[in-house]
């Protein structure tokens, strides 16, 4: 028993010092305070209607209508039965957000440095350089929450997958399952995709070194043990995949029928996102130096430059001083190709020269794999600036244009460094090389990155243009501006390229001593995680710091009801509102109040997106009509919230006269244009058979209303002399919606391109819509069947194991 806790002993430690670290960082926490995240907080107007439909029901929606007419939830907030493998996530993120992914990302880093045979020392010296990377601290500032939850199992799932190489067969099965059902869990599918290319180089370079070494059963049968377990982990999160794959064909990543442009012109239809979409954050080649010098694109979109800038000496003399030090804090530094820019995806200047010395040091297929993927990764982020390759995995390798934003595809690199260069650390201290082979490498290292920061210290100023895409702005607010603007670029460039030199020379002079025995082992740990932790976190908090954190109430209800917005909830009604004082396609706020025609989310309808750029951004108050839009927000002309009631909204539901019958999709969406919506529908002749009416007689005394709502359920009563066709003012999924007249599932029809319709036969009846996907039932059978499996195969081949060592 004493054994057991001496070998435990020093990983508890460093478990405890991850903890304290994590939630020392984001301090503000243990005040009770919360990080304001801006997509979390649009996330929050989304998820409104379902939290309150949780909360009064006991149960799931799995639709809402709050945002763009009504979607499923199953990419917004969703909670699946049976999820077990969530439960051991929110176990593993037991601290306050967003301190638990911080945690996450050490612990994870920590584990695969561990099966990789590094001394726990300086495995955690790895996972600090791993957890404090730049990007993965900007994405928990600006609520990629998601993606910093996939990046973060990315390293625990590589480690299950290299057990299994390394023939651990057994543990790395169970690692490898575990670890992949939390990554997909995280449900973030773009970095779960990137991992994947990840593996697929590992797997080449083990297939080379396999055949190379006769060992090729070997290597097949750890693939074969990969697969059941990746299948498992699949399994186990079969509900929410399903789901997912079920939505995404009827989403803005799946194929469009349209084949006509909003102004009419012609196109090709779309599989998928648009290539400019994808390609829209493409990094910039030059870009790449961030990894190794924070600001050489001058950092974010907006930096504080201070009161010494030039920006702020240039402004003071020709505004108000206040007007001058508020833009010398929001100063416009970046200068690179990408519309948006909260901050630089900074690596860090020692982690870049470990892992060329990495490169120097380390031997074998790991390295190949590490290098490969790094270069993997640079290639594929230039995304639009190297379109031959860009445009090959658009066109030919499977979903890859299903994703946009190609610059995050470094996340891969974001791994593989710091990883290569904690190998090449461990290198240099072991005794496998010698002292001259070491000084070598520490030179070559020194002479290729030193010499790099140095040639920027001493010539950058002079090799850049350091000007943006919109400098002709600024220049046009005043003349010379634009000048003070670049020469405080050229100044953030020297100053970081400095002290990227400087870091660089510390690191090479101390890792030199260790070589020349004047210092030991740990003491050179020690003063390089130091000369990290300052290089990486002094990055950091200039864009995550605790400023950043606002009281819990502000957070969890950060929107609060305005004048106009307490006018609309006076009615009761059910009925939607057009907010034109924002962008209503980015939008979640009016969703936290009210049924939204827009809303905020990566993953529409593509239909209903459609609809907004062919129809409702043109202001056809027809479609805004038939969307039962009853209340205008906009700006009038004092510039303040105005509310307009719009009384020709058809409302929740009307009966048409007659059916217009159309050849595709581009006639569906054309006969918009001029549609008569509260007497006339249009509908797709793939609907049409023989049986099908398309004129109905006018009823003077016919109704149909709605009686009850609720999210996923609504309730209507109807009456007429004869047969009628009723359009609903709710959008056409039929994944999931039925119809019932008196109890009787009853089919409907896909009308004015987004909407439901259905013929009512005469007399009274109660019409009914139940959202009853059938995916979520199906889905529920296979993930209690993989976890049951997973369960059985782990302890019956422990045990075989086990029995096999006692005989």
């Amino acid at each position: 028993m004493k054994n057991l806790i001496h070998k435990f002993f020093p990983f508890a430690v460093v478990i405890l010092i991850f903890i304290i670290v994590s939630v020392a960082y984001f301090s503000p926490i243990l005040e009770g305070k919360k990080i304001f995240q801006n997509d979390i907080k649009q996330f929050t107007g989304m998820a409104k209607e379902v939290n309150d439909f949780r909360k009064e029901n006991d149960a799931e929606p799995y639709w809402t209508n709050a945002a763009f007419g009504g979607m499923p939830t199953y990419n917004l907030s969703v909670l699946y039965p049976n999820n077990y493998i969530k439960k051991l996530d929110k176990l593993l993120r037991f601290l306050p957000r967003p301190a638990d992914y911080l945690f996450l990302y050490f612990l994870s880093f920590f584990i695969l440095l561990l099966v990789l045979k590094v001394d726990y020392k300086l495995a955690t010296l790895g996972a600090f350089a791993f957890g404090f990377s730049t990007y993965y601290i900007i994405i928990l500032g600006v609520g990629h929450n998601a993606k910093a939850h996939a990046i973060a199992y990315m390293p625990m799932v590589l480690a299950g997958i290299i057990l299994v190489l390394q023939q651990k067969y057994l543990w790395g099965f169970v690692l490898t399952a575990i670890a992949m059902s939390l990554e997909i869990n995280a449900s973030h599918p773009q970095m779960t995709y990137y991992l994947l290319f990840m593996v697929l180089i590992l797997g080449v370079f083990y297939l080379i070194d396999a055949f190379k070494e006769k060992q090729l059963p070997t290597f097949f049968k750890s693939v074969a043990i990969l697969m059941i377990a990746v299948v498992l982990a699949v399994g186990t999160n079969a509900t929410s995949l399903l789901a997912t794959k079920e939505y995404a064909t009827h989403s803005t990543r799946g194929k469009s029928e349209l084949t006509i442009t909003p102004n009419g012109s012609s196109k090709k239809p779309s599989k998928g996102l648009d290539k400019e979409y994808i390609t829209q954050y493409s990094y910039g080649i030059l870009e790449t130096f961030n990894l190794f010098i924070p600001r050489f694109m001058g950092g974010g979109n907006y930096e504080d430059v201070g009161l010494d800038s030039n920006i702020y000496q240039f402004l003071k003399g020709k505004t108000d001083p206040r007007r001058a030090k508020e833009f010398a804090k929001f100063a416009p530094m970046y200068w690179g190709k990408q519309p948006i820019v909260e901050a630089p995806a900074y690596i860090g200047a020692i982690l870049v020269f470990l892992f060329v010395l990495g490169i120097f040091l380390v031997k074998g297929k790991l390295k190949k794999w590490l290098v490969g993927a790094v270069i993997f990764s640079i290639l594929l982020s230039w995304g639009k600036n190297f379109n031959m390759l860009t445009n090959f995995f658009i066109d030919y390798v499977p979903l890859y244009n299903k994703f946009r934003a190609v610059s995050s595809i470094q996340v891969i690199a974001e791994l593989a460094i710091p990883l290569l260069g904690i190998l090449g650390l461990k290198e240099l201290f072991s005794t496998n090389n010698t002292s001259e082979i070491k000084l070598k490498a520490l030179k070559n290292t020194f002479y290729i990155v030193g010499g790099l920061a140095l040639i920027f210290t001493l010539l950058g100023s002079s090799l850049f243009a350091f000007e943006g895409l919109r400098d002709a702005n600024y220049d046009a607010m005043v003349t010379g501006f634009l000048d003070a603007i670049i020469a405080d670029r050229k100044a953030v460039f020297f100053t970081d390229s400095l002290r990227s030199l400087i870091l660089i020379t510390l690191s090479t002079s101390i890792l030199w001593l260790f070589v020349k025995e004047k210092l030991n082992k740990n003491t050179t740990t020690v003063i390089i995680a130091c000369l990290i932790l300052f290089d990486l976190v002094s990055v950091d908090r200039r864009y995550v710091n605790n400023e950043d954190f606002l009281s819990a109430k502000k957070v969890d209800k950060p929107f609060v009801a305005s004048e106009v917005d307490k006018e609309i909830l006076k009615d009761k009604s059910y009925y939607r509102v057009a907010n034109f004082i924002v962008n209503p396609m980015n939008d979640g706020s009016t969703s936290y109040f009210h049924k939204s025609i827009g809303g905020y989310h990566a993953a529409k309808l593509r239909r209903y997106q459609e609809l907004y750029d062919y129809q409702i951004s043109k202001n056809n108050i027809e479609v805004l009509n038939m969307m039962n839009t009853k209340y205008f927000i906009f700006e009038d002309s004092s510039g303040r919230e105005a509310l307009q009631q719009n009384p020709d909204a058809n409302g929740n539901v009307w009966f048409v006269e007659n059916i217009k019958v159309v050849n595709n999709a581009n006639e569906e969406i054309s006969a918009l244009d001029s549609l008569k919506t509260k007497t006339e529908a249009v509908i797709d002749k793939r609907f049409v058979n023989g049986d099908f009416k398309t004129s109905f007689p006018k009823d003077s005394t016919a109704t149909i209303q709605l009686v009850t709502y609720k999210t996923n359920e609504l309730t209507y009563k109807s009456n007429s002399n004869s047969n009628q066709f009723a359009v609903f003012s709710e959008i056409y999924y039929k994944d999931g919606w039925n119809a019932y007249i008196d109890g009787k599932q009853t089919p409907y029809y896909r009308v004015n391109y987004v909407l439901r319709g259905m013929e009512i036969p005469k007399g009274k009846h109660t019409i009914e819509f139940k959202f009853e996907p059938t995916v979520i039932k199906k889905g529920n059978t296979i993930t209690l069947t993989s976890y049951a499996l997973l369960l059985i195969i782990s302890l019956g081949w422990f045990f075989v194991d086990k029995k096999k060592k006692n005989v």
